[in-house]
């Protein structure tokens, strides 16, 4: 009986360790994974590229440049080269991302390119160079944060972040800022507090894009708060969120008002702007 137990045990361990291995090497664990199997790796001057044996891409110098520009806007430094991941066809890309989205960054140095990304791009539908920036935003923050901060952020303020460093309003389907103004007139606006919450689904927005439209507001946000208080003071309360998750709290020490008081000039702004 106690033999029959043990062999049982054993058995549960291997099957689990083969899980894991499974996971690691062609799962949703793939972005941690210390093995990269089935990847051609290009190590560059700022990145690391890996492509998917199959996968018809080839233009690496041009990834490669985009990492500068993102240090020079954040005023940061990566700590580690940004790892890029090119994928041969769409089930690949399902089976190791969390996410469907054309682009994901994970913590802290893996960015994930979708096929479909990539052929959107051949076909002039979006940027590849402006959406891989959008991530490399996050991927240069989260790693100037550590994985506590990261995880704590405050979810809309590294999407604001991004959609303005990089001037993705107006491209694809993210509405342009006059645009956006107009629809937040028209009483749309997702309270940043509730983004990427339960409290997200609650709030109805009459918006063609949903998601864009979203991500376009908080990059409005950031741009009053850069226009009205300066970009030197917008970089120590960038900054001081990378030790500090508290953004209340940040926001109070840097800027004298409460975030809530901000949200409402923002909003008084957008409502007398013709």
């Amino acid at each position: 009986m106690k033999k029959k137990i043990k062999y049982s045990i054993l058995v549960v361990i291997i099957l689990l360790i083969g899980i894991l291995f499974y996971e690691l090497l062609w799962g949703k664990l793939f972005p941690y994974s210390p093995v990269i199997i089935g990847f051609s790796k290009h190590e560059m001057s700022n990145t690391i590229i890996y492509v998917q044996n199959g996968a018809d891409y080839t233009d690496f110098t041009k990834i490669d440049t985009l990492t500068p520009p993102v240090e020079q806007f954040h005023q940061l430094r990566f700590l580690q080269k940004p790892e890029i991941f090119i994928f041969r066809d769409s089930l690949s890309y399902i089976h190791r991302s969390v996410s469907r989205a054309r682009f994901y960054a994970f913590y802290d140095r893996r960015v994930f390119i979708s096929p479909w990304a990539v052929r959107e791009n051949k076909e002039g539908i979006i940027s590849l160079e402006i959406y891989l920036k959008h991530e490399l935003s996050h991927t240069l923050l989260l790693q100037n944060m550590g994985i506590l901060n990261a995880y704590r952020s405050p979810r809309w303020f590294l999407e604001g972040i991004a959609v303005y460093s990089v001037n993705q309003m107006g491209t694809s389907w993210y509405p342009a800022k006059q645009e956006t103004y107009r629809l937040i007139k028209l009483g749309n606006f997702m309270p940043p507090e509730y983004f990427d919450t339960k409290k997200e689904d609650q709030v109805r927005l009459n918006v063609k894009y949903r998601m864009t439209f979203i991500y376009s507001e908080f990059a409005c946000i950031v741009d009053y708060i850069i226009m009205n208080y300066g970009k030197e003071k917008f970089m120590i309360y960038m900054k001081s969120l990378l030790k500090n998750s508290n953004h209340d709290e940040v926001f109070k020490q840097v800027y004298g008002i409460s975030f809530n008081n901000l949200l409402m000039e923002f909003k008084n702004h957008v409502n007398t702007t013709l």
